[in-house]
């Protein structure tokens, strides 16, 4: 690693960049919220877990020792942040006829096997929300002690107005909060932004899931089992927590309060957080109904790993559009990408233990540069390419320095082979230009590279979802 970089993150608390400093040496404790278990991962959500993926491989290509916590939420929670809505378990139940329980372990294996095909890391503890009711109980019990709740209408709230520093990660003030709901009115709340802990009174009748309490029966609010599962796996304080940009306003704000409200610590150093993946300008969703799973890409031909490739060209930070005329261009790359590895393997005989140095250490070395500032997956993109191009290397040396990099990129370089790959570089050139005509409405020119991949036995389908090619 080039002397005197740091990684700098990108802190939501306090929205600015910060050189990221461990708690202890060497170890990072890594909390990232985990699915709600009762429909299918979207490639919205998706988009999040990559970026966490990323963050964690490069803490890890930083040498160091990553505890990554992730839970999952098999429990029956409302369908809005903010105590409303519809029980999300009981929907999901609903529509496909099976119990909340099938529901959960249905959509949990459902929703690891997404993360085993885009290459993403199993987290290092994966817990559920089923297995750790107690966990919440425990914490609860310490912030009622600490005296920053009531009790009405049957259920437990948190009381905001007890806690100064509430809505600090979304710069949110008390007095605005209260004066400005626009949220559907609970009789029992003293403000509109108070939210439960514990639900004795459901909202709905014959709730599947309910346990014990010293409140009486019920089941936990959304928010206490990630403040509950995180301090119990990482202690009371840890050092980053992830998710989508739309937890700030509720779900993460709510998260500090009863965390730091029970131990009367700051929980975490550092929150990072996931723009969102939007179509024709509007957020993925499955409340939308707008929403696309990955095994819908996978049966129109797409790889996942194309998806994560597409993931890539654009920052964390920064929403990114789909299309499937981009994702068709990701796919086209990659396999590019995947065509010019296996050449370089094959070229490759060389000592693989030779020091990098020269272009191939300065195309290294801006790689890494780029990653520490932030994660900029664009700009390591245009390393990765930057240094395919460049003449000058040597094939052992480039290809070592290809695979350094993947170590990040996670598309799983090192198992390119010629035999593998989709297209070759002439083929993958044709397909290139003929997007490019089409963009460009050259429809004749279009139909010309057609014909010419026809008799290269490439066979083009343009569909309403974008264009596809298979081999005759």
């Amino acid at each position: 690693m080039k002397q005197g970089l740091a990684l700098r993150l990108f802190n939501s608390l306090g929205r600015k960049l910060q050189e990221f400093t461990p708690i202890h040496p060497g170890k990072v404790g890594l909390y990232t919220c985990g699915p709600t278990v009762y429909n299918f991962a979207h490639i919205g959500n998706l988009k999040t877990y990559i970026f966490e993926d990323i963050l964690r491989r490069t803490l890890e290509y930083l040498k160091y020792d990553v505890t990554h916590v992730m839970n999952v939420t098999d429990v029956g929670h409302l369908s809005d942040d903010a105590d409303q809505g519809e029980d999300r378990m009981m929907i999901g139940a609903r529509k496909t006829g099976k119990t909340v329980w099938e529901i959960a372990d249905f959509f949990t294996n459902a929703f690891f096997r997404d993360l085993e095909h885009l290459h993403i890391v199993k987290p290092t503890i994966i817990c559920k929300a089923t297995e750790h009711i107690q966990d919440m109980i425990d914490l609860i019990v310490r912030i009622e002690k600490n005296g920053f709740t009531y009790f009405k209408g049957g259920n437990l709230y948190f009381d905001i107005s007890k806690f100064p520093d509430y809505g600090k990660l979304a710069n949110l003030n008390l007095a605005d909060l209260k004066a400005g709901a626009r949220i559907e009115v609970d009789e029992n709340k003293k403000n509109p932004h108070d939210f439960v802990l514990w639900f004795t009174q459901s909202k709905f009748e014959h709730q599947a899931m309910l346990w014990d309490s010293p409140w009486g029966r019920g089941y936990p609010g959304w928010h206490i089992e990630c403040s509950a599962m995180s301090i119990r796996y990482l202690g009371e304080t840890f050092d980053i927590h992830c998710g989508g940009v739309d937890h700030i306003q509720v779900h993460h704000t709510n998260e500090i309060a009863q965390a730091e409200a029970a131990t009367g610590k700051k929980w975490v150093n550092y929150w990072l957080h996931g723009e969102f993946l939007v179509t024709s300008n509007a957020k993925m969703s499955k409340s939308l109904e707008n929403f696309i799973t990955l095994n819908s890409l996978k049966e129109r031909g797409y790889d996942a790993l194309d998806y994560r490739y597409f993931c890539l060209g654009a920052h964390y930070r920064k929403q990114q559009n789909f299309s499937f005329e981009d994702l068709d261009a990701a796919r086209t790359a990659r396999n590019n990408l995947l065509d010019r590895v296996a050449r370089l393997k094959k070229q490759s005989d060389n000592d693989s233990s030779e020091p990098i140095a020269g272009n191939a250490l300065r195309h290294l070395e801006s790689f890494q540069e780029n990653l520490l500032n932030d994660l900029n997956m664009p700009k390591c993109l245009s390393d990765l390419w930057n240094l395919l191009k460049d003449e000058k290397i040597e094939p052992h040396l480039k290809l070592r320095v290809v695979l350094e990099m993947d170590k990040v990129f996670g598309l799983n370089l090192e198992a390119a082979h010629l035999e593998d790959v989709v297209l070759n570089d002439k083929l993958m050139r044709l397909l290139n230009e003929r997007d490019e005509a089409r963009i460009n409405k050259d429809y004749t020119r279009a139909d010309e590279i057609r014909v010419q991949l026809e008799d290269e036995g490439i066979i083009i389908e343009d569909t309403p979802d974008g264009v596809r090619w298979r081999r005759k």
